[in-house]
C-alpha cells in the first residue's frame, strides 16, 4: 500500500553502488526494490517537455550542459524496510535524496498473472483518472509473488483504490 520511496543522485562510478548497499547491510536495512537509470534520460526528458510547454525553462546551453554533466551521475528509486533508519543512515553519509510516498502492491509472480495484476492496477488507476508518473517491480521471489512500486500524481486518491 502506501509506502515511502527514496529518490536520490549516485555518482556514475565503479564501487558506488557497493558503498551504498553496503552501508546499508550495515545497519540491517533491506531493500525491497530499487531501479537506477541514466541521469542523462533525466534531463533529456526536461528538454521536450520544455518543448512542449512553450515555456523557457533554461536556455538550450544550460541544456547541454545538464546533459553532459548527468552522464556522471544515476538516479536512484529505493524502497526499504526502515525508512526511518536508511533517512538518518543517507542523511549521515552525505546522500542528498527526496522521500516520495508511492504505492507498493505485491502481484502474483506465476506464469501471466502478473500481467493480468498488472492490467487490473493500471485500469483501476485510470478509471480514477489517477497518472502513473513511474513504475518499477521486482522479480518473483521464493512465494512466488512480486513487489511493484507506482509513483501516481495524486497519491491519496490512488491509495483509496485499494483500500
Amino acid at each position: 500500500m502506501k509506502r515511502k520511496e527514496f529518490s536520490f543522485f549516485l555518482k556514475n562510478v565503479p564501487g558506488e553502488l557497493g558503498r551504498l548497499t553496503s552501508l546499508l547491510k550495515k545497519e540491517n536495512i533491506r531493500i525491497e526494490a530499487m531501479t537506477i537509470q541514466d541521469a542523462s534520460a533525466y534531463v533529456k526528458a526536461l528538454y521536450n517537455a520544455r518543448g512542449k510547454s512553450l515555456k523557457r525553462i533554461a536556455s538550450t546551453a544550460s541544456y547541454e550542459s545538464m546533459l553532459r554533466d548527468s552522464n556522471e551521475f544515476a538516479l536512484v528509486r529505493l524502497l526499504v524496510d526502515q525508512t526511518e533508519k536508511a533517512a538518518e543512515l543517507l542523511a549521515q553519509n552525505d546522500y542528498f535524496f527526496e522521500i516520495t510516498p508511492v504505492i507498493a502492491l505485491y502481484l502474483d509472480g506465476r506464469s501471466g498473472a502478473m500481467t493480468g495484476d498488472l492490467s487490473e492496477i493500471a485500469s483501476r488507476l485510470g478509471e480514477e483518472g489517477v497518472n502513473i508518473n513511474t513504475i518499477y517491480g521486482s522479480i518473483p521471489g521464493p512465494d512466488e509473488r512480486c513487489l511493484f512500486v507506482f509513483s501516481p500524481e495524486d497519491i491519496d486518491r490512488a491509495a483509496k483504490c485499494f483500500e
